[in-house]
């Protein structure tokens, strides 16, 4: 089996919030102790709903924010602050809005260029405009491309576009955060297909940042499902979908729209208030809202267990 290119180990990142004039700072949970490892050629997603820590664990894992605890191993490299500059070309990202991440000023052979002139400073610019014609290429983009401006281009086009420019630097991980959510459902197949092409062509690792079930069911190969900052269950896609073992998962399942109009819905309705990410409960944080709960439940956060498939569950489904 192939080595892993990314090891998290206990991650966490907490955020203080100042009070006001009679009331004590608190303290953020916004990721609690993720262990995780991410493959050459695989994808790993993480879904939950709003607020649940995925996109904190985005910004953990492409170095924008420094981890409270834990450990982060890329390339077989301990991940420290004084060492993020080597490995951000490791790593990089496409964000969600394919809008606001490019520089309206730039031209596209410009912003593709960017990261060489940071990165690559050896290299002569006529080796830097040949690369950004090869990733205009690559993405699916035509030549005539190179010498317009963002705003000329429809929103898939300007997704291809942040994907070119996250390859650049030739990285072995993509951190993909919703990068199809702001796209019409007709160019958002383009996309995926387009990413699944380059993982193929080039063996990239992909952590896929996402809300749409669908998505990540046509896409992922492992799905880690996240409640306030914490994993509840980790499974290979195709385990997670045809028999969640957390409540909370069965429950998230159970909102995705189905194709077949004479399909039977069983959409679980939870009760009850999501918990401050400032107060989370002692217990189980889902404890709340589990129709499964018990007084066990609220005494301590049960841990991750099992081989292939963890659940962080007193009383799993099966």
């Amino acid at each position: 089996m192939t080595a892993p290119i990314v090891q998290a180990s206990e991650l966490a990142r907490f955020y203080t919030v100042k009070g006001g004039v009679l009331s004590k700072a608190a303290t953020v949970k916004a990721l609690s102790g993720v262990d995780f490892e991410l493959r050459p050629g695989k994808t790993l997603a993480i879904v939950g709903e709003s607020g649940c820590g995925k996109s904190t664990l985005a910004r953990v894992v492409t170095m924008i924010e420094e981890p409270t605890s834990g450990s982060l191993t890329i390339d077989g490299v301990e991940i420290s602050p004084s060492k993020w500059a080597l490995m951000r070309e490791t790593v990089q990202i496409v964000f969600q809005d394919p809008y606001g991440s490019l520089n309206p000023r730039q031209r596209i052979g410009q912003i593709l260029q960017e990261p060489l002139i940071i990165n690559r400073r050896e290299m002569s610019a006529a080796d830097r405009e040949a690369r950004a014609r090869e990733m205009i290429d690559l993405v699916g983009l035509r030549p005539e491309h190179y010498d317009r401006y963002s705003h000329m281009f429809s929103g898939g086009q300007r997704q291809r576009i942040a994907i070119a420019r996250a390859l650049m630097l030739n990285p072995k991980v993509l951190v993909l955060d919703e990068p199809v959510s702001a796209l019409d459902v007709s160019i958002q197949s383009q996309i995926l297909n387009l990413l699944v092409e380059l993982q193929e062509r080039l063996n990239l690792a992909y952590l896929f940042i996402s809300h749409d079930l669908s998505v990540v069911k046509h896409f992922a190969d492992d799905v880690i499902v996240m409640y306030l900052g914490r994993a509840v269950e980790k499974a290979p896609k195709e385990k997670l979908f045809a028999a969640p073992r957390h409540p909370y998962s069965k429950a998230l399942l159970s909102t995705t729209p189905r194709a077949d109009p004479d399909a039977r819905k069983d959409r679980i309705k939870l009760e009850g208030e999501l918990p401050s990410p400032m107060n989370i409960p002692k217990g189980c944080a889902f404890a709340q809202r589990c129709w499964l709960a018990t007084e066990e439940c609220r005494a301590a956060p049960p841990e991750l267990s099992g081989s292939d498939h963890k659940v962080a569950c007193l009383h799993p489904l099966w």
